[in-house]
């Protein structure tokens, strides 16, 4: 992963051992493939990461991933400091500067601490056996007579002690380990990774000292808005901006071209003084817009071309155990069910938002992103400028869950500071957020289940139909549409002999993107109802059905790229343990429910029980258990408040919001009709992890799968009515 293994890579960390100035160590958090690659076109370096230790002791983390809320920047330092033997309040996260060629900037799939644990490991323990060395050659000792703690190297009985500062100068002229033979501590001896610690970014986000996108000030900076077609893929035919100049504090009004590799829809800047005033020339322009090919696109049409797609018989197959479709033409009970889910929008707290600086001989730009190369890139080429021209400062996120990853606001912002030769902010207000975004994907799903005499499931045909998100990003001849759709759903883990799932991509104007979990937001609701709808006309209690199909020890690898492996016997661990702490089959009070959902999505393995009230068509979620496999957990309090905001994430999805098309536009535009789940809706949620001494995965999206599916599973268990398409409505109820 991140072992130095060839002679050229030692060297290279040898010669990054700077003097007596510090010790510092390159890994990567990604493979060797890639130093490799790095050594042939002679990169820079093949390291993505850095520790510095100072000479005055104090420790550096020097990394590309981005702070978003959750909490990479407390976790990845208690890894670091476990193996260094240091407080982990030591160690100082520093954004690697935006690079490429060096660094692996992409922050998000729940990936930071399941690709950093080993690295992380290895580098700190690297560094402790070099301060060892250097402290046992200091007292001509063995090095094996020492020992590191508490930021220092102590020997022998009278214990003799020298802090790291002491050592820092002499370790750095030592050779760096090979990371594939550096001993790394026995689990039993961590003190740190398994404790509770406060999130480090929370002080600076309570007393305004964090800056985010919108905090970024810089000399002579000016703010700009864009107008953009209210349909998607029209463009501007002819505007008058007299009325917008003429508003006070308005400095320019230009119209910006769409840019198709930057998925940038175009339209009208106007760029004032202040936000205010560029919203206010906005508001006073005179546009007629060419509406386009999608003019007529609506979430009506997009529903009826699903069903077209479902009803023939040339989808792609993505998985087919047994005869699906023999078992069923064959059984003697069978059901059917039709499942739908609409758009989702992104609607992080803080709107999109980019400053960027266009120069003659050089960019600049302070981006709240998730994947800060790909703003970087849409700089460079705006800008006619080599990337290394570009420089990109990373700041906190305001919230992400996959839409900051994109670069369209960037680019818009790079767009308006060429022409202007002015730094300029770009500033999304939240209509432009909800009408402009990229949003999680619609989709139709058509069930059909066979049950033998003891209602036992003999059949599972799953036909499916989506805008698809890969279909969208990719040159056509390289998309690969069911690889971004079929996630948890293909892979499912239960033991039915006969299952045959099968994928049609629509098309569609709408822009499409990852959303919080990606597909298995939607596949982890279908097909977990639908269980329940076997169990419940099987006459079998649905936590007994998921018993029974999970008891068999078994792998299922995940179609259709096959990158993860499910092992159904932690699956069937999460289900016993939520069942046991929600208090499965305890009787509940008349309009009360309770309903039951697991899903494996990340390498992470989620169980969830929801209890509901159900009154005069209301859906009220009163608690949500949780049971979590996610590996090792290296600090509980950051992973329990993952797993809680994926669960209100997608209870917001489950009950209040949907992005619906008509006239090829979206109808929503604030959260007066784009809701979002408010406090006092929000459930009791109790998180409970399996210990586990497996290598850590990832916590940010897999609470959210399971949480409509048990939901609408405690709303059946409550009324005896079953919801298939969200969000639930009074009328589904009634």
């Amino acid at each position: 992963m991140s072992a130095p293994k060839s002679r050229a890579r030692r060297d290279f960390l040898k010669s990054g051992a700077t003097g007596a100035a510090a010790l510092v160590i390159g890994f990567r958090f990604s493979d060797d493939a890639f130093a490799q690659e790095a050594q042939e076109k002679k990169l820079i370096n093949p390291f993505d990461a850095w520790v510095h230790i100072e000479a005055d002791g104090r420790v550096r983390l020097v990394l590309a991933k981005s702070e978003m809320g959750q909490g990479v920047t407390t976790t990845l330092p208690m890894i670091l400091a476990e193996e260094l033997a240091i407080d982990w309040k030591q160690v100082r996260v520093e954004q690697a500067p935006t690079n490429p060629n060096i660094y692996d900037h992409g922050t998000g799939g729940s990936a930071s601490v399941r690709t950093s644990w080993l690295p992380l490991r290895q580098a700190g323990a690297a560094a402790r056996e070099m301060l060892v060395q250097a402290a046992a050659s200091h007292w001509a000792v063995n090095a094996n007579t020492c020992r590191a703690e508490a930021g220092a190297v102590v020997h022998g009985p009278r214990v003799k002690r020298l802090p790291y500062s002491q050592l820092v100068a002499a370790a750095s002229k030592l050779p760096v380990p090979d990371f594939s033979k550096v001993t790394l501590l026995n689990p039993k001896e961590f003190k740190i990774v398994g404790t509770d610690i406060p999130r480090a970014d929370i002080p600076g986000k309570v007393d305004g000292s964090g800056v985010f996108g919108m905090d970024v000030r810089v000399p002579g900076m000016l703010y700009a808005v864009v107008a953009r077609c209210p349909v998607f893929g029209g463009k501007v035919k002819r505007f008058d901006a007299t009325k917008a100049k003429a508003v006070r504090g308005v400095r320019h009004v230009l119209e910006i071209p769409a840019l198709p590799e930057a998925h940038t829809a175009g339209g009208v800047a106007v760029v004032g003084d202040t936000t205010y005033a560029a919203m206010q020339g906005r508001d006073a322009l005179t546009i007629e817009w060419d509406e386009g090919a999608h003019a007529t696109e609506s979430s009506a049409t997009l529903r009826t071309q699903f069903e077209e797609l479902l009803a023939r018989t040339d989808g792609t197959v993505v998985r087919n155990d047994g005869d699906a479709r023999a078992a069923l033409q064959g059984a003697g009970q069978k059901i059917e069910a039709t499942y739908e889910v609409p758009f989702q929008n992104h609607s992080p707290m803080e709107p999109m938002n980019a400053t960027v600086h266009i120069r003659k001989d050089g960019a600049e730009a302070w981006l709240p992103s998730q994947g800060p190369q790909w703003g970087q890139d849409a700089i460079a080429k705006i800008a006619g400028l080599p990337g290394d021209k570009v420089v990109v400062h990373t700041t906190l996120l305001g919230g992400g869950f996959g839409r900051r990853y994109h670069a369209d606001f960037v680019a818009e912002a790079a767009q308006i500071s060429k022409a202007t030769g002015a730094p300029i902010k770009v500033v999304f207000t939240r209509e432009d957020d909800t009408q402009h975004g990229f949003y999680r994907p619609a989709s139709l799903h058509k069930l059909s289940g066979a049950l033998d005499a003891k209602g036992q499931p003999q059949a599972w045909l799953h036909l499916m139909s989506s805008v698809s998100i890969d279909q969208y990003w990719t040159p056509p001849d390289k998309a690969k549409p069911a690889s971004s759709e079929v996630g948890g759903a293909a892979n499912l883990g239960y033991a039915i002999p006969n299952l045959r799932m099968e994928y049609a991509p629509a098309k569609s104007g709408v822009p499409v993107m990852w959303w919080r979990s990606v597909e298995h937001s939607t596949n982890g609701f279908v097909t977990e109802c639908f269980l329940d709808e076997l169990a419940a006309a099987g006459k079998v209690d649905p936590l007994e059905l998921r018993l029974r199909l999970l008891a068999e020890p078994r792998k299922v690898r995940v179609p259709p790229d096959n990158e993860s492996t499910l092992d159904t016997s932690r699956l069937r661990a999460c289900v016993e343990l939520a069942a046991l702490k929600a208090g499965w089959g305890k009787p509940l009070p008349k309009g009360r429910g309770r309903g039951i959902a697991c899903h494996f999505s990340f390498d992470t393995y989620v169980a969830e029980v929801a209890e509901v009230t159900v009154s005069k068509g209301v859906v009220k979620v009163d608690r949500v258990v949780a049971a979590v496999d996610c590996g090792r957990v290296i600090n509980p309090n950051g992973a329990r408040a993952q797993i809680e905001g994926g669960i209100n994430f997608g209870l917001t999805a489950a009950l209040k919001s949907a992005i619906t098309i008509d006239k090829g536009r979206v109808e929503q535009s604030n959260f007066d009709n784009y809701e979002m789940l408010r406090i006092d809706e929000a459930p009791v949620i109790e998180v409970h992890f399996v210990p586990s001494e497996a290598t850590p995965t990832g916590t940010g999206e897999p609470g959210l799968p399971p949480c409509a599916a048990a939901v609408m599973n405690a709303v059946f268990a409550a009324t005896g009515k079953r919801v298939r398409r969200l969000p639930v409505r009074t009328e589904d109820l009634a």
